[in-house]
């Protein structure tokens, strides 16, 4: 088994929603709940939170978590999760999403399993679309995967199109997947990534992993079971579900 460690970036300048690693959920802040949710996992060696602001370092240490101090210029969490592979050496990463207070231990080792894998450089996680909404819905990244489970492309538009058949009867003729927002790296593979200038194709829809696989990259995937709620604005707090 190889050795993965979990990496929870968490910034406080959000600009939809400020201090949001910080918010109350039900007596524990986002970040608490996020962190012990990954503790959970069953494959992580370790876990750690990486922020570039004293308060979430300050709370962090304050709840026996373990936090690493992150310079404040990274434009993503891949960049800051590059960052602590300099610092913390293990053979792969997992980037938790900081703003899933309730993200099942079970979706992280999913990606962890497939971090054991040689020939995965890079992991995430899909699932199946069963909501009409959703599958129209520009902010939920789609992804298109081959047989081998290789990510083929990933769009904010619905992939693929389905000539000749009307919009509402899409989901009854093709298996459709989205996105979930959860990567795991081999360390050489997240130390190369960044170092990558932002491509055309990242450029045209505003999603990082274009970039990779327009350089070359492999994302392989796994299709969970398991739905994922992340808090983006303060009125996502009040759908989430109960702990």
């Amino acid at each position: 088994m190889i050795q993965i460690t979990g990496i929870i970036p968490a910034r406080y300048a959000s600009t939809r929603f400020p201090g949001k690693p910080l918010v109350l959920i039900d007596g524990k802040t986002m970040i608490q709940r996020v962190y012990e949710q990954s503790k959970k996992s069953k494959l992580l060696n370790r876990v750690v939170v990486a922020t570039d602001d004293e308060r979430i370092y300050n709370h962090v240490i304050a709840f026996g978590g373990e936090v690493l101090m992150t310079a404040s210029y990274h434009q993503s969490g891949t960049e800051r999760c590059a960052e602590v592979a300099e610092k913390i050496i293990a053979d792969a990463y997992i980037n938790i999403q900081g703003d899933e207070p309730y993200i099942h231990p079970e979706q992280i080792d999913e990606v962890a399993l497939l971090l054991q894998k040689h020939e995965v450089e890079i992991a995430t996680l899909v699932k199946q679309i069963s909501d009409c909404e959703e599958l129209f819905n520009i902010n939920k990244p789609k992804v298109v995967i081959g047989n081998n489970n290789r990510a083929l492309y990933f769009s904010r538009q619905t992939i693929p199109f389905l000539r000749d058949v009307e919009q509402k009867e899409w989901l009854n003729h093709h298996t459709f997947y989205k996105h979930i927002g959860i990567y795991g790296y081999k360390r050489k593979s997240l130390l190369e990534i960044v170092k990558l200038p932002i491509s055309s194709l990242e450029k045209a829809e505003a999603l990082e992993q274009l970039r990779w696989i327009e350089n070359g990259y492999n994302i392989y995937t796994s299709v969970t079971n398991l739905e994922s709620y992340s808090v983006d604005t303060k009125d996502d707090l009040k759908t989430l579900p109960k702990s």
